[in-house]
């Protein structure tokens, strides 16, 4: 049997072959399945190609030439206009994997000229940024200096740049994506930056500086870490919620966990722990992804999808990267032959804060019950500008409560129009609060001082709302209460529940879904006199899929005529839950 780092190289190497003959001769990339090719690809291809030869040392591949065709994918990048910063990023560090020195680098003795300066140039610009996109100033900045294009080393002080907006944006040093507006856009590109920032430490061509900045990314980057064992899913379901999960949900956290045992920041008597974490995220990762006749990552085909920006050519490429890396982190940190013995699952809940301040409180509900198997994650963040279903406040447990990608919908929030603006539950809350219940149950609540709109703007002087979720065992039960302050007309509520399916051939052995009986939904209070419209079959609609399975119906609560909401009363919509929870056959 193949050692786990074996199996990884395999799967490069096949991956890479499958896609090979889309890079073209002038280094930009053929899109596949009709889609649109970005801007930043050629320099995906170019870090995966670099990262296959520090694993093999091998520069050929299916007839092709490796050191050529990256040596093409970089001058594309470098030449692309308007510069594409993360494309760049990710180019210098393909070039950096074949050789620390231009004097000992054949990819840079391949290029001309005029590419070279060209290279010298782009390292050189540096915009600054106080979202994900600083930790391509760093790879930018690891490359300029050990490439010796620079005597200037500034990948300390963009580190700790990045540091300093990390902890003035969370009080509890979480990774805010920043964007203007609200704050709190707590998402997989926190896991992605670190990740990242780490392979390229791991370049630099002086080890002195990786060595002194690692204690401060370990401060950070564990909080993730320690995150894991509660996350990821008994069948391996990694990061679930916000833009960029599916199989990149997969691939950073996996990366994550296994740089974190090749540095030591996993004590010996958790490691076991981390392991059989390991196995069942990569487990998922392979059968939910990837074409195991082909030998390619399928993301989007009739019954799934992805996030919109990511391209089938550009996931192939960075998966087959990962696989490298892994393929190495892997013997070093001396991952077991065979399966590893798993923890008993017990039930627990969990909120981990990601910001606390007197504006707005914001984190991640996690739960999960040891008997069913049902296990959720409720985000309390922001959507960053960009409204979907992938980052509010519902348990996202795909195969059970699922949602649309890419696609906004109220799904189990009851969203309220008042005129122009129409307010969700979401984004923020306050005074958030978990612990135990009666009968063992689990409560997690937050309350909203203000309304806020699906814009993320609060609404001052308004209304407010205060939000209950109880986990019984597998039942679910959600209180919704709001209070306005003046007499105002609620003009149309809705909420909406979505039923899908697990893929019908990418997905793990005992997949959980949902059974005959369904959500096992009823309405205990209703103060808005809403009503049950009929099943809404959605399965031909293209826009409407996940990332793991497609969704087939939408059944809508709504009351679309005006409602008079007075002051000093209680509006409640108390809804409970108690899905049909069966298990898919692999």
């Amino acid at each position: 049997m193949h050692s786990f780092s074996e199996q990884c190289l395999d799967m490069a190497r096949s991956m890479l072959g499958q896609n090979i003959e889309s890079i073209q001769p002038d280094g930009s990339v053929l899109p596949a399945n009709d889609e649109q090719s970005r801007p930043d690809e050629p320099g995906h291809v170019a870090y995966a190609l670099g990262e296959y030869y520090r694993a093999t040392g091998e520069t050929t591949l299916k007839g092709h030439d490796l050191i050529d065709l990256a040596a093409r994918c970089i001058t594309a990048q470098m030449f692309t206009e308007p510069p594409a910063e993360n494309g760049l990023a990710y180019a210098a560090l393909g070039l950096l994997c074949f050789g620390p020195s231009k004097e000992r680098n054949p990819v840079w003795e391949r290029l001309v000229e005029e590419t070279q300066q060209r290279i010298d140039k782009q390292l050189l610009h540096r915009s600054d940024f106080d979202n994900h996109w600083q930790a391509f100033n760093v790879a930018k900045a690891v490359a300029r200096f050990s490439f010796g294009l620079s005597k200037k080393d500034e990948t300390s002080r963009l580190i700790e740049r990045l540091v300093d907006r990390i902890n003035q944006t969370s009080s509890a040093g979480f990774f805010d994506d920043a964007v203007p507006g609200l704050g709190g856009n707590f998402n997989l590109y926190g896991v992605l930056s670190f990740v990242f920032i780490r392979s390229a430490l791991q370049l630099h061509a002086n080890s002195g500086v990786r060595d002194r900045k690692l204690p401060t990314l370990r401060t950070y980057a564990e909080k993730y870490i320690r995150m894991m064992p509660d996350l990821v899913r008994a069948d391996g379901l990694g990061w679930a919620f916000g833009r960029a999960a599916g199989a990149y949900g997969q691939m950073h956290c996996i990366s994550l966990i296994l740089q974190g045992l090749r540095d030591g920041w996993i004590p010996d008597e958790q490691k076991p722990k981390y392991f059989d974490i390991l196995r069942r995220l990569f487990l998922f990762f392979y059968q939910t992804y990837l074409d195991q006749e082909q030998g390619f990552l399928d993301l989007r085909d009739a019954e799934r999808t992805a996030y919109k920006q990511h391209t089938t050519r550009m996931a192939n490429f960075d998966a087959a990267r990962y696989l490298c890396q892994w393929s190495r982190l892997a013997k070093v940190a001396q991952m077991p032959p065979g399966i590893v013995k798993s923890e008993p699952t017990r039930t627990s809940g969990r909120f981990v804060i990601f910001d606390k301040g007197n504006r707005k409180e914001q984190g991640l509900f996690l739960y999960r019950d040891g008997e069913s198997g049902l296990h959720l994650q409720i985000p309390l963040v922001s959507c960053g500008g960009n409204l979907s279903s992938d980052a509010l406040p519902f348990p996202h447990c795909p195969g059970v409560f699922d949602w649309p990608n890419n696609v906004y919908l109220p799904v189990m929030l009851p969203e309220l129009t008042f005129g122009e603006h129409v307010t969700l539950p979401a984004f923020y809350g306050k005074n958030c609060v978990t612990g135990l219940g009666l009968r063992n149950s689990f409560f997690f609540r937050y309350e909203q001082p203000d309304l806020i709109t699906t814009k993320e703007e609060m609404l001052r002087n308004f209304g407010s709302v205060k939000v209950q979720w109880t986990f019984t065992g597998s039942k679910i039960s959600c209180e919704f209460a709001y209070t306005v302050k003046q007499q105002v007309t609620l003009d149309k509520f809705r909420y909406v529940l979505a039923v899908a399916a697990p893929h019908s051939r990418y997905r793990v052995s005992g997949a959980m879904t949902l059974g005959p009986k369904g959500h096992g939904c009823s309405v205990a209070r209703d103060d808005f006199q809403a009503n049950w419209q009929d099943t809404e079959v959605v399965s031909a609609d293209p826009a409407l899929k996940t990332n793991y399975g497609k969704i087939h119906y939408l059944q809508y609560l709504i009351r679309d005529h005006p409602l008079i909401m007075r002051p000093g009363q209680a509006y409640r919509l108390c809804v409970n839950f108690d899905p049909d929870i069966t298990r898919a056959d692999g």
